[in-house]
């Protein structure tokens, strides 16, 4: 991965915009990678004691670091205080909190947004036990971590193009073996994306999802090397496909299309299609008019108005998950979830972020999702692929 290097005047900038004295980054073996990511640290040797980071509202940033990893901090700037035993961590961590009331850290209330949550109890309890309030940095988070450099919207767009026509080439599979009568199952068409993506060099973190009928029905089903369903005529096919370039600091892009094996589809999936279908252009539609009006949207506003959408055409039972989340270097990013069913996100949305808008229902024989990818910028905000507005028939 590619790391940025630390913009302090801009961190900076940002903590004196939320009335806090500072962030506090803290870690133990790399277990939070956004404190590396945001600090731009790479650290030459292992990293196994605990190290702490300040990063004032005003002043030069401090750090504190075990003797035995005295290097761990060395690339950042700002004096670095060494210890050994953890009564001086402690004297330490007062040294380095010196004036401070009111910090940041990567914490999150209630565990609302678990994207964030690095940051263990015992150690959000030490520093309040020296006096300080510990705020969640998850605003901050979503400026330094989820905000997209033009050229990650252009990775992302090539990535787009690259999955829009395998996803072609994958549904071209499946209609040829309807045709012919092939033997062909949800386990060959996912291995057929996969070979795809390595030969059009993408990369995922999990193979993609091929749901037939009442597998569809599984929000995050994977179908297995041995007894997979069998696809064939009359069948309904979900197709879930994420995806980013071999390329450092690229990002996903996270799609979700349906299929049926045949010339006319089943009036209750096409019914159903159809709600989530208008879910999505209703919230695609609330976050454009927010971003040409230069309005602040929330993420639990937008789940709010689509799951109402869905709501109000008598479907809300089907619902089993939250509309949408951030898109970044993972596929589920840390910017602003479009969510107030798993968690309440308040985050606002942002420009120059990404997310999914991806309603879905889940139906006891059968489910239905739609998934597209909308970036925001100072301008406005667009989907960044091709839209399904009906099923792709197969036949």
């Amino acid at each position: 991965m590619l790391l940025q290097i630390m913009n302090l005047e801009a961190i900076q900038v940002e903590l004196q915009k939320a009335g806090l004295d500072g962030w506090l980054f803290f870690d133990h073996h790399e277990r939070d990678p956004l404190a590396y990511r945001v600090l731009g640290l790479k650290p030459k040797g292992h990293v196994s004691r605990r190290w702490y980071y300040f990063i004032p509202a005003r002043g030069q940033p401090l750090g504190l670091v075990h003797q035995v990893e005295p290097h761990v901090l060395d690339s950042l700037p700002g004096a670095k205080i060494p210890y050994a035993r953890w009564q001086e961590q402690e004297a330490g961590l007062r040294k380095l909190l010196q004036g401070a009331k009111r910090v940041a850290m990567q914490y999150s209330p209630r565990c609302a947004i678990p994207y964030v949550a690095n940051v263990d109890a015992g150690t959000v309890e030490l520093i309040r036990s020296l006096g300080l309030e510990v705020v969640s940095s998850a605003e901050l988070i979503q400026i330094f971590e989820a905000k997209w450099t033009p050229a990650q919207l252009e990775m992302h767009l090539e990535a787009g193009r690259r999955v829009d026509r395998i996803r072609h080439e994958a549904f071209e599979r499946i209609k040829q073996a309807v045709r012919t009568g092939q033997s062909l199952d949800e386990y060959g068409v996912q291995q057929f994306v996969m070979r795809r993506f390595q030969e059009c060099g993408l990369v995922t973190d999990w193979p993609p999802i091929v749901g037939v009928n009442i597998n569809a029905a599984d929000s995050h089903y994977s179908p297995p090397e041995s007894g997979s369903a069998p696809i064939r005529r009359g069948d309904l096919v979900l197709l879930d496909l994420w995806a980013k370039l071999d390329e450092p600091d690229a990002v996903y892009y996270d799609i979700t299309w349906m299929a049926f094996c045949g010339e006319d589809v089943p009036a209750p999936m096409r019914e159903a299609f159809a709600v989530v279908v208008g879910a999505r252009d209703a919230g695609i539609r609330l976050v454009q008019e927010a971003a040409a009006a230069g309005r602040t949207l929330r993420g639990f506003e937008v789940d709010d108005f689509v799951s109402g959408y869905i709501a109000a055409h008598g479907m809300a039972r089907y619902i089993r998950h939250r509309t949408g989340h951030s898109i970044g270097r993972e596929v589920h990013g840390a910017g602003a979830n479009m969510d107030n069913m798993e968690t309440h996100d308040e985050r606002p949305i942002i420009p120059w972020t990404c997310f999914s808008v991806e309603p879905a229902l889940y139906l006891p024989t059968f489910g239905v999702r739609t998934e597209v990818n909308v970036f925001v910028d100072e301008r406005g905000a667009r989907v960044t692929g091709e839209i399904q507005t009906e099923f792709v028939r197969l036949f």
